[in-house]
C-alpha cells in the first residue's frame, strides 16, 4: 500500500491521508486498492480493503463513510451509518471522517487548535453549491484558524468543462474566469478545480490553505480516475484527532 500524507503545519492531535491506488486485493479494472463499494467492484474485496485500511490508521472508531451525491450537506462524522451527505467533521478523537474520490477534490480540514476536523467532497458541483463554506460553517471556528489541505485531483490540463461550468463560477464571482482557460474545442475549458478551491475558501477569510500538487487523470499508476477510465475504484482521504 502507498499513501500520501498531508504536509501542513496542523496540531499533533491531527492525523490525516490519502490513499492511492497502490496494494490492496481488487481485481482489474478496480486494482487493487479500491476502497468504493459503489462501483462495481466485488464487495469481498472491498471489505478486505476497507479492513487493511482500518489497521493502517489504528482507530478505535470505524470511518465514518458518506453517500455522496455531489451536494452541500455536511454531517457529523458516525452520528448515523452511511448518510446522505458530500462532507463530515468530527471533534471526537479516534472518529475519522472519510471521502471517497477519483477525480474531484478531498479537502480537510482542522483548526489550529486541533480540536475539530473536517474532510469535504468537491467536484465541480460540490464548489458551486457551497460544500466548503458549509463545512467552515460546521466547524464552528473562525476561518482564520482553520488549516486547510487539498489532496489529489484532477489536474488543470485535464479537466475540460462546458460552458455552463464556468459561467456557474464566474456569476458567483468574477474572480474565477481566471481559473478557466480556452479548452479544446469553442465553449470548452480547461478548469483549475485546486483554483476554485482556493478562491472560495479565501472568500471565507480562510488564510492557511496548503496541497494542490497531484492530476489523478495523469498520474495511472498511482491513482483511480473516472474521467480517464469511467469504470475505476476510488481513493479515500481520511482525518481524524488522536486520543492524546
Amino acid at each position: 500500500m502507498s499513501f500520501i500524507y498531508p504536509d501542513w503545519p496542523a496540531s499533533a492531535r491531527v492525523k490525516a491521508l490519502s490513499t492511492t491506488r497502490r496494494g490492496g486485493v481488487s481485481h482489474a479494472p478496480f486494482d487493487s486498492f479500491n476502497l468504493g463499494d459503489h462501483v462495481g467492484d466485488d464487495p469481498q474485496a472491498v471489505a478486505a480493503n476497507r479492513a487493511e485500511l482500518r489497521k493502517v490508521i489504528s482507530t478505535p472508531r470505524a470511518p465514518a463513510w458518506l453517500q455522496q451525491v455531489h451536494g452541500n450537506q455536511v454531517v457529523m462524522a458516525g452520528a448515523e451509518p452511511q448518510p446522505q451527505a458530500d462532507a463530515s467533521f468530527s471533534r471526537q478523537p479516534g472518529q475519522p471522517c472519510v471521502i471517497m474520490t477519483a477525480d474531484c477534490l478531498p479537502v480537510l480540514f482542522c483548526d489550529q487548535a486541533g480540536s475539530v476536523v473536517a474532510a469535504a467532497h468537491a467536484g465541480w458541483r460540490g464548489l458551486a453549491n457551497g460544500v466548503l463554506e458549509q463545512t467552515l460553517a460546521a466547524m464552528q471556528v473562525p476561518a482564520e484558524q482553520v488549516l486547510v489541505w487539498l489532496g489529489p485531483a484532477i489536474g488543470p490540463q485535464a479537466f475540460e468543462v462546458g460552458q455552463e461550468v464556468k459561467d456557474n463560477f464566474v456569476q458567483c464571482s468574477g474572480e474565477a474566469e481566471v481559473a478557466f482557460q480556452p479548452g479544446l474545442q469553442p465553449g470548452k475549458y480547461w478548469a483549475d478545480l485546486y483554483l476554485l478551491a482556493r478562491q472560495r475558501l479565501a472568500l471565507q477569510g480562510v488564510q492557511h490553505i496548503y496541497g494542490g500538487n497531484y492530476c489523478t487523470f495523469s498520474e495511472e499508476q498511482r491513482f483511480f480516475s473516472y474521467r480517464r477510465d469511467k469504470t475505476t475504484g476510488r481513493m479515500a482521504t481520511l482525518i481524524w484527532l488522536t486520543l492524546d
